[in-house]
Order: C-alpha cells, then structure tokens, then sequence
C-alpha cells in the first residue's frame, strides 16, 4: 500500500509540471499529458508565484522605516493656538481647518487664537502627513552678574580735603574762556575757531594763595547742550559768566537750568564791566526772572563784577570759589581702586583713543586697569593739561588717559578693577546686558505688530462671520488677489528725495553735539534725512567707500583727511565738507538739503487789460473772434503767458496767436492803449473780463528746517 501510495504521488506531481521533470527523465517514461492539466499548472504556478520570498520581505521594511523616518516632525504642547499650531507646521490657518473636516470641531467658529485640544492638536499634525513630539519643559540658565560696582562710601575718618571741581558756564561770547585764561595765564581763546570754544576744557589752576581749583570750560554754543548738562554733572560749583553790555541771554537760563538740575551751587561772574555800555545792576535784576538770587537782594549767591580781558577782580572770584567749596567741606578717599567720570574723548593719531578725566576717588597710577561703559583700559600714560607726563592724579585732578581698547562715550562712569580679565568679564556682561535689553524692546515692537495685525485680521473677518469656513476662504482670495500685484519696489516712488550723510569729528562730545541738531530735523516731507555711520576720527578711505555705497556726503567737524583719500574722494564725486565751526558746518548741510529740493515757480504780474468788447475778424472764409481790450496796468508781452479771469474764477490760461493795435501786429502793448487779442486755444472771452500777462520763473526753494540758531 505504501508503494501505490508513493508512486500516486509521483504520478501527480510529474503531471503538474512536466518541463521540471523533462530535463532529468527520458521522455518514454513520462506519462502522457490530459486535456485538465495545463489549468492544474496554471493554477499551481500563480499560488508558486505569490508566495513571499526571504529577502524581499526585509527590503520592504527598511523602505517602510525610511519612509517613516522622512517625515516631518511638528513639536507640539499643551493649549496651542490654531495660528502657533500653523506655525509650527509651517502651514497656513486654512490648512489646520482643512485638516479638521469630518470631525466634531465647530470649524466655523475657529480664529488664530482659539486654543485646541491635546486630541485635535495631535490629529491635525497625523492627517497633515507629519509626526508630532512634545515639547521639552526647559529652564534657561541664567547668566551671573558680572558687572563692577562703585564702592561703598568710605570711612569718614580716612577722607581728606580735595580741591573744588568749578565748572564755567554761559552763553556763547560772554567771555568764559578769557576769563580762563586770565586765571591760568595762557591764550587758548587765540587758537579756537571762529572765538567758540568747540570742546570741553579740564584745568588744574593754583592760586597765589596756595590753593587749588579744578576748572572746566564747557561751551557756551546753543549745539553743546549736551556736553555742558555732563560739565554740571561733574562739577561741585558752577561760576556761571554774564556779560555786563548783553544780559541774560538763552544760554544763560539753559546753564542756570542744568546746575539747578544736578544741585550744584552757583557764583555769578558780571563780566565785562569795564565797557561803557556795561550794567551790572540790570544783569542780577534779570537773573532775579529766573529764581537767581543774589546776595544783595537777600539771596544766597555771590555775585562778582569782573573784567576778564583787563583781569578785574578775578582774585575776588578765586577767593568767593574757595569759600565756597570750605564751606561746602569738599572731601575725598585718596586711596584704593580709581572712580571718576569721562569729560571728554577723541581719537589720536598718535596715542589712540585718549580720555580727558575727572577723578573722583583713589588715586589713577599707570598700569592701573579701568572700565568705562564697554571699553576697558590699560594705562599706559597719563598726561595733564599741558601735555606732560605725570605718574599719580589724585581726586579732583583732570588728566588725559591714553591705553583704551575702545573710545568710550563722554559721561561714562570709570571704574578700577583687579585685572585685564576681570575687565573683560565686566565689558561681556555690559554688552550682555545691552543686548538683552534691546530683544526685550523688539519683542515689545513685534507683540505690538502681532497685536495690530491680529485686530485688522479680525476687523477683516466681522462681515464673513454668517459665511462658512469654504465660502469666506474664497471671500478673502477675491478681496485680496491684487493686493500684492505689484512688488514693494515698484510701488514705492521713484523721485523720493533722500540725502543720506556720514559725520565725523575730533571727539565724542562734538559727534554728540551734532546728532543732537540732526535729531531735530522735521522736513522728511521735503527731503530725507539719514545719518548711515558717525564716528571718531579722521575721514578715512572706508569713509569714503560708505558714501560711495549710499551716494551720500561727508561731514567732517574738526577732523583731517589725508592727500589720497581727498584725491580718490574727488575721483569718486563724494563731497567732502569739513569745518571747524559748528554752526557753518549745519549751515551747508541746510544748503545741501534745500539743493535736493525741486525750484518753485514763482509769477511775477507785468500788465492787466480789461476785455471792453468782442467783434469778429475774418481770416480767408472763417470768421475768429477778437477780445477788444484797453491796457490797465503795466504792458502786455505777445511773447509771455496770459490769463483770463472772470470774477474770482481762472477761465483760462495760455498764449496769444496774435496781438495787434488797430491793424497792425506789435510785441507789446502799455498801459492805456487799446489793443485786440487773438487766444491760441478755444477761449470764452465776455466783456468785463480781465486779461493778466505774467512770466514765470524758478525760484530756488529752501528746506522748512530750522536747528534753532
């Protein structure tokens, strides 16, 4: 039985494919084929076929695990909006709502902020094609303090009498700097341009008697408010100068407003009463308007008359400060790490960024590593106001500090610290900070942007509320598809007047001084004004290079330019403008800027006639109306234009075809005479209508801009 059964076997499976077994048996011993079998092989051969084979089965898992791996992963957390939940997906708002079809989410009353559920958030993100991942809970670190600190106050014991910080100010030519100069013996007033004192001026003076007084000059110029307001924050006394012939003046009051401001006491100098025209009395009496009250009328402040070309009386006013300053008790720590305040900064070609220093406290040696804002020092040199080197400068003394990385600002605070590390770690964390700062001012101008946006968004969508999410996307595409026709720099003008500046000049306050005049501008109306760069120094080849890039010009205060930069400015066409006053300097920049303006047309009336009569004139077979008119004022010019009014109203405006006194044809008619006028153009002339010649002629126009001097 068991061999039937196995040939039974064999016999099937040689007749389910007889060309497997062909190859090994001879063909006698083959059995013979029947009708049935080629739909048993076709049969056999499909379920064969199908079966799945070992390699390929691992092949198309690596392609599915490819093909999961190249998805796109959205990182979501809980309560997002519908627009952060756009975002994240780098899709629009229509998307999300497109991708909520066919769920139990009311899609119509969806907006940017509605917040969603954990279920739908993830939904959205698995039938967008994406993977979502949670969003990791994160604590930033927050970054330590590393700033410098003035010290505490100081042991009243260990303190010791300083000499007093005077500070001179006044209205410009009311003779400060002479008067200087009369207490120190020198003629600075001789070399500063124009007679104005551009900068602020440190002195040590010793008078006769031994004593000391640190004085500073600050500009009495309406450009330097800046740089005197930092004279009275550094000073102890401010001798305010009034001239005796002028009085209080603008200048005056703004200085009178700066000491009140830092508390600062006050002596009033009278100068100049050696002039006949002086009136000394008439100055205290007009300083009384501004709470100034001098002794004589049972106020607090000396006042003193002085003559400071002459030097009248300035032993007096030497003697007032040092009583003053005994009685205000003007002491200082003279020992330990330095603080002081920068007066004034500058580039030197020689020596770098150089700052003239008032110390406050300790004692500034060379070597010594200083801070001021985000530049820090190494002292190399100290220098006092004559130029020389001086190795120590106690409080109250003014020096020149040269050894800084970087020129800082006039007014910075200066601090000592332990080493050149410790200062970089102050200055990383001052610019730290800075930064900081100005992200959190930007996130506030975003937020009010995302803010203003999301109300327009809202304000656009009021009148599609009753419509549903389908027919108000199509609403929008109808409203807005030629919104953005056109590209932002097509739509904007292209005669748009602009002038765009670079400034430069000898020391941070004078650069101060001048963006200050240049924040006043207000006739963008006009013309545009930009400042793209300002700095220290003199005009360099980058300069040069900046204004090439915008088409702008250079505006140089107190600076040099080199031979070759001022030839390959020439070359280049950059206007090079240099000055060493103030006031001149803004003058050209006022002429530039009214020289980018376009010329008004201005008309000058030169006759008036009065239409009497109209009659008709025959020209081959037509017939042309004439105005008869009589010359009232002035002549009338065939060559010029002319104007017709009717009451109040212009009726028309052009040129005569043909002016003619009785027959003949003339140029110009004067007052008086009768003459007829031919209009070239279609003209309604009536009796009683005045006829105007006028010329018309470009005037230059000027900018509406005033800086206030």
């Amino acid at each position: 039985m068991a061999m039937m059964s196995a040939m039974r076997r064999a016999w099937r499976l040689a007749h389910s494919d007889a060309l497997l077994f062909g190859n090994f048996l001879p063909a006698p011993l083959l059995p013979p084929t029947r009708s049935s079998a080629p739909q048993l092989v076709y049969q056999h051969s499909r379920t064969l076929a199908s079966k799945p084979v070992k390699g390929q089965s691992k092949t198309q898992k690596v392609q599915k695990a490819k093909a999961k791996l190249d998805k796109q992963e959205v990182e979501i957390r809980q309560g997002m909006t519908v627009a952060a939940l756009a975002q994240a997906m780098n899709k629009d708002f229509d998307h999300v709502l497109e991708a909520l079809l066919n769920t139990t989410v009311d899609l119509d009353s969806l907006e940017l902020d509605s917040v969603l559920e954990d279920r739908w958030i993830k939904e959205v993100v698995t039938r967008s094609g994406m993977k979502f991942r949670w969003a990791k809970l994160s604590a930033s670190k927050e970054k330590i303090n590393r700033d410098a600190r003035p010290r505490p106050p100081a042991d009243p014991g260990s303190l010791v009498p300083r000499p007093p910080v005077v500070t001179i100010m006044g209205h410009v030519d009311h003779g400060k700097t002479t008067l200087l100069d009369s207490l120190r013996k020198s003629q600075v007033a001789a070399t500063e341009a124009g007679g104005i004192t551009q900068h602020i001026g440190a002195f040590l003076v010793q008078l006769p008697t031994g004593e000391k007084i640190t004085f500073l000059d600050t500009p009495g110029h309406a450009a330097f408010s800046s740089m005197r307001a930092r004279g009275a924050d550094a000073t102890d006394i401010v001798i305010l100068v009034v001239a005796a012939d002028d009085g209080v003046m603008d200048q005056t009051v703004e200085s009178v407003q700066h000491a009140r401001r830092a508390k600062v006491p006050m002596i009033v100098a009278v100068n100049k009463c050696d002039k006949p025209q002086a009136d000394a009395q008439r100055v205290k009496q007009e300083l009384l308007g501004h709470d100034v009250v001098c002794e004589e009328f049972g106020g607090d402040v000396q006042a003193i008359h002085v003559s400071a070309l002459k030097g009248d009386n300035l032993l007096s006013l030497a003697e007032a400060t040092v009583a003053l300053a005994e009685v205000m008790e003007l002491k200082a720590e003279p020992s330990g790490p330095v603080e002081g305040v920068v007066i004034e900064s500058r580039t030197d070609r020689g020596k770098g960024p150089v700052t003239t220093t008032i110390v406050q406290r300790g004692a500034l040696k060379r070597g010594a590593v200083l801070v001021a804002g985000k530049s820090w020092a190494k002292v190399r040199f100290l220098f006092d106001e004559n130029g020389r080197v001086v190795t120590e400068a106690g409080p109250s003394t003014a020096v020149e500090v040269v050894g800084w990385k970087d020129l800082p600002s006039a007014g910075e605070l200066i601090l000592e610290v332990e080493s050149e590390q410790r200062a970089r770690e102050v200055v990383e964390w001052r610019c730290y900070e800075e930064e900081q700062q100005r992200l959190q001012e930007e996130q506030s101008v975003i937020e009010l942007k995302q803010q203003a946006h999301l109300q327009e968004y809202r304000k656009e969508r009021e009148g599609l509320g009753h419509l549903s999410w389908r027919q108000r996307k199509s609403a929008l595409y109808r409203a807005n598809k030629n919104k953005f026709a056109t590209r932002q720099s097509e739509r904007v003008a292209s005669d748009e007047r602009r002038l765009q500046v670079i400034i430069k000049g000898d020391v941070d306050g004078s650069v101060e001084a001048i963006l200050n005049i240049l924040d006043s501008y207000d006739a963008q109306h006009q013309c545009q004004l930009d400042v793209v760069h300002f700095g220290v120094g003199d005009v360099s080849e980058n300069d040069v290079n900046m204004a090439e890039t915008f088409t702008g010009s250079i505006y140089g205060f107190n600076v040099g330019v080199s031979r070759s930069v001022q030839q390959g400015a020439a070359k280049r066409g950059i206007p090079l403008r240099l000055h060493s006053v103030i006031y001149k300097l803004i003058d050209e920049l006022k002429e530039e800027l009214s020289a980018k303006l376009p010329p008004l047309v201005s008309r000058n009336v030169l006759g008036e006639a009065m239409v009497l009569t109209m009659f008709d004139v025959s020209v081959g077979k037509k017939k042309i109306p004439v105005a008869g008119c009589r010359v009232q004022k002035g002549q009338l010019d065939r060559r010029l234009k002319f104007q017709l009014i009717r009451g109040r109203d212009t009726i028309w405006e052009g040129s005569l075809a043909a002016l003619k006194h009785h027959k003949d044809d003339v140029q110009t008619v004067k007052a008086g005479m009768e003459c007829g006028l031919l209009a070239d153009g279609d003209a309604d002339f009536e009796p009683g209508d005045v006829i105007v010649c006028f010329e018309e002629s470009d005037v230059p126009q000027v900018t509406s801009w005033d800086p206030g001097f």
